[in-house]
């Protein structure tokens, strides 16, 4: 469950005016941060929106597709837009915690001939983060992320370093080549606001990618915003307000894919072994508030919830050999429950 060190500082108050305008400018960058990335990327609408609605939720992302279908190209693509540092990490089954985080080495002062130990800083300290092929590594190595992803700092010698905001990690991996692979714990899944899945281009946009890989041009992306622009635009998603009715939703929503719970419909319990926790709820919210706020509204509407149900909810909710035996998927479930929860509860205990 995330705590208060979560929240980004106080806003400053401006008021509603303010609000409004930033609300606008926000909607003007997130047009044109697409307008860039179509240079690059050909498709993939849902993903993109779900990937910037992450980071303005102040939330870490994990990409899930097969090999060929851009995931490094877009995080890579992403981070020229928004003027951020970029670090590639490429998970292998021999990669160390140091590799990631950074290691202390013994440095000498030539003046004084005393040594001293200094920090060097590993990739992990920029702004955004790819941690390419995740499941490749061993849990120790997957772990070093943990402290990063959670606390955003990381621990060497007893001496905390804050990494630099904002910081977003956006994590791939292949679903169909299992062997020699590391599942991630449940533990570090559930640090994962979104899991977006990349899914094949359609027919036209193959023909457009074709065009444009293969003519030799490299895209020009323009740099569209900075690290304070976003860290104020996060601060404005934490203010955007959501009715009682709609979070007592995000919290049905989850509840209902408890098993052991009395809200569990009957094929929950048949096809689940394990359900969603608090956090699911948190990001519900904040994802649909960022996703509101990108579409130029300065509250958030049951569609905003709805459309964020799958990324949310489909890495944090564990099928059963049954659901296995007959191809029901997590995403099935999930639509489902998005037809059967009512938005609004009328029953006499919600009045």
């Amino acid at each position: 469950m995330t705590d208060a060190r979560d929240n980004p500082a106080p806003p400053d108050a401006h008021g509603a005016a303010s609000d409004e305008t930033a609300v606008n400018e926000l909607k003007e960058g997130y047009g044109r941060i697409r307008q860039e990335l179509a240079k690059a990327i050909v498709g993939q609408e849902e993903a993109l929106e779900q990937l910037l609605v992450c980071l303005f939720a102040r939330g870490h992302c994990l990409l899930v597709g097969v090999p060929g279908l851009a995931k490094t190209l877009m995080i890579s693509s992403l981070a020229r837009c928004l003027s951020l540092s970029f670090s590639r990490i490429q998970f292998t089954p021999d990669l160390m915690p140091a590799d990631i985080t950074g290691t202390e080495v013994i440095q000498e002062d030539r003046a004084t001939g005393l040594r001293a130990f200094q920090f060097l800083r590993g990739p992990v300290f920029a702004h955004v983060i790819l941690a390419d092929e995740i499941n490749r590594t061993p849990p120790k190595t997957q772990a070093a992320l943990l402290e990063a992803m959670q606390e955003r700092q990381v621990t060497a010698g007893g001496t905390r370093h804050p990494l630099d905001e904002p910081f977003f990690v956006l994590a791939t991996q292949n679903p169909i080549e299992q062997e020699g692979t590391y599942p991630l714990p449940e533990a570090q899944l559930d640090r994962f606001m979104f899991m977006v899945r990349i899914d094949y281009p359609a027919s036209d946009e193959e023909l457009q990618i074709m065009k444009l890989t293969t003519a030799g041009v490299q895209p020009d992306l323009a740099r569209v915003m900075g690290g304070e622009e976003i860290l104020n635009l996060q601060r404005l998603v934490r203010r955007v307000p959501i009715t009682d009715d709609l979070i007592r939703y995000a919290i049905r929503l989850a509840r209902a894919t408890r098993v052991g719970k009395d809200e569990a419909p009957d094929y929950i319990r048949k096809y689940l072994q394990w359900g969603a926790g608090p956090r699911a709820c948190q990001f519900l919210i904040l994802g649909a508030k960022a996703r509101a706020v990108l579409r130029g509204r300065r509250h958030v509407a049951p569609e905003d919830l709805h459309a964020m149900a799958l990324p949310v909810l489909r890495h944090r909710i564990l099928t059963n050999f049954t659901a296995e035996a007959e191809g029901v998927t997590p995403d099935d479930l999930i639509a489902k429950l998005l037809a059967d929860v009512p938005v609004y509860d009328r029953s006499p205990a919600n009045g």
